[in-house]
């Protein structure tokens, strides 16, 4: 384990990445506190993400993940620190970045007048793709997110997954190679969830994913690399093994009920072994 300094001395830990890894995101000593000067949201935070993986983001409510991707995305400047995006510092050169930035914020952001290929075709333009790139781009993104049959849908009348997969492929559009997900799976169900799953995968070939999430199958499914933060801070970050290896620590207990006729006879008998064992790892 290589172990880091951090802000105000503190340590984490860190799983170095494979060589000749670029990364297309580098945050630097990044803090965040709001005006009233009492929350310090963001507390030096320094993490690279990587190209052609996928970085699942955890972390509790409140431990500033959002925060952290809103400086990225530009919607709130930093108190100290910076971020590179490709490059491009977000100080200095937020228009050059936004070329190449996709963004699936943690609530909807749809307008309800506009069908499905309408919020494909006006976001990928804004991105400046030609109409004849826009129409291909279109087509592929709205059969992957699985909504051909709802192309001409008011976005209003989608069921809450589906708005929540359109908002997932606007974040893809227009040639976005630096792709921010804030818990893009939240409030689906779970064909949905795994319907996003097989999109975030098919996709990160040539991207720089992170994903936001508060679901531990969810980050170990599809994150190449877990970056875990706390009250502002890294604490670890790394590949699921690696997480796995050094901080991973319990049991697990499997029952099998053969059928409903044994239960009775056996439930006492179960319920003592379950207690001893559980008892004797303390």
């Amino acid at each position: 384990i290589e172990q880091r300094d951090h802000y105000k001395g503190e340590h984490y830990y860190l799983e170095k990445p494979p060589p000749n890894m670029k990364a297309g995101v580098s945050i630097r000593n990044l803090v965040k506190i709001y005006k009233t000067g009492k929350k310090l949201a963001v507390d030096g935070l320094s993490v690279d993400f990587y190209e052609n993986h996928i970085t699942s983001f955890l972390g509790h409510n409140g431990a500033g993940k959002t925060t952290a991707m809103s400086i990225l995305t530009g919607l709130f400047a930093p108190t100290s620190g910076t971020a590179l995006i490709n490059g491009y510092d977000i100080r200095t050169d937020m228009d050059a970045i936004r070329k190449h930035l996709g963004m699936c914020p943690q609530h909807n952001v749809l307008f309800n007048d506009l069908t499905v290929e309408e919020h494909i075709y006006f976001y990928a333009r804004l991105k400046g793709r030609s109409r004849d790139e826009v129409k291909t781009e279109m087509d592929q993104m709205i059969k992957d997110v699985g909504l051909p049959h709802k192309r001409k849908e008011l976005a209003k009348n989608l069921s809450g997954g589906m708005q929540r997969k359109l908002s997932v492929a606007i974040a893809f559009v227009g040639g976005s190679n630096i792709v921010i997900l804030d818990e893009p799976t939240a409030g689906v169900d779970p064909y949905a969830r795994r319907g996003i799953w097989e999109l975030l995968l098919k996709y990160k070939k040539g991207r720089t994913i992170i994903l936001s999430t508060h679901h531990m199958d969810e980050a170990d499914i599809l994150g190449d690399r877990i970056a875990i933060i706390s009250h502002g801070k890294m604490c670890c970050y790394g590949s699921s093994l690696f997480l796995k290896k050094y901080f991973g620590s319990g049991y697990y207990l499997t029952l099998v009920k053969a059928g409903n006729e044994q239960i009775t006879n056996e439930h006492s008998g179960v319920k003592q072994v379950k207690e001893k064992e559980v008892n004797g790892v303390g």
